[in-house]
């Protein structure tokens, strides 16, 4: 049986980009919540799970401090190769509900599209909330887009661990505050709708 790296390296290596599950090509959703979060410029920012997203571009061109994280070095060397060299990336190797390596930076924005959700052991899930818990600053955002409730079991061969906002706020702790959440049905690049969720957190004093 594969790792779980070795399953996203095969994905990552074998499909187009617009030949993924969760492709998009247009990042305005997850944009409209950013664009409501008042970040100092340049403000560090930690993608889990990024993938070749191109959300990663437009927080480029916004000249952003970045982290990206992966757990397959396939999707990361594909990004590499797209978007060049830029000192204001950090390049993390590493399964994101395993704690974080030293020397990671407090980050003031975490934005996780479709990666939580394959978590579904209840160690690992613990694992991701405690990484994002202590990674982001005092006055901080995670910006969360997961299959929602309503949305399918299934994504790239893996079963989902599906939420709904109660159990992700739960989840998150008291010492963040839920900001704003919307349900929004993404169609996949094979037309298929799938319904999210999407909940932008503040981090309180608790």
């Amino acid at each position: 049986m594969n790792t779980l790296d070795e399953h996203w390296n095969a994905i990552f290596s074998t499909k187009a980009d617009c030949e993924l599950g969760w492709y998009e090509k247009d990042v305005t959703q997850t944009l409209k919540f950013i664009d409501q979060i008042p970040l100092n410029e340049p403000a560090t920012v930690f993608l889990p799970g990024a993938g070749t997203s191109v959300l990663v571009d437009e927080l480029q061109a916004r000249g952003h401090n970045i982290i990206l994280n992966d757990i397959s070095d396939e999707a990361l060397n594909k990004l590499k190769n797209r978007i060049g060299p830029d000192n204001r990336l950090t390049w993390l190797h590493h399964d994101i509900s395993k704690p974080l390596p030293a020397g990671i930076s407090n980050v003031d924005l975490w934005i996780d599209r479709a990666v939580l959700h394959f978590l579904i052991e209840e160690d690992d899930i613990q694992g991701y909330f405690a990484n994002l818990q202590s990674a982001i600053s005092l006055g901080g955002y995670a910006l969360l887009a997961e299959f929602s409730t309503e949305g399918a079991p299934k994504c790239a061969g893996l079963e989902l661990h599906r939420y709904s906002i109660g159990e992700m706020t739960e989840r998150m702790g008291k010492n963040f505050g839920l900001v704003q959440h919307e349900k929004y049905t993404y169609t996949n690049p094979f037309g298929a709708p799938r319904p999210y969720i999407y909940a932008l957190y503040r981090k309180n004093n608790g």
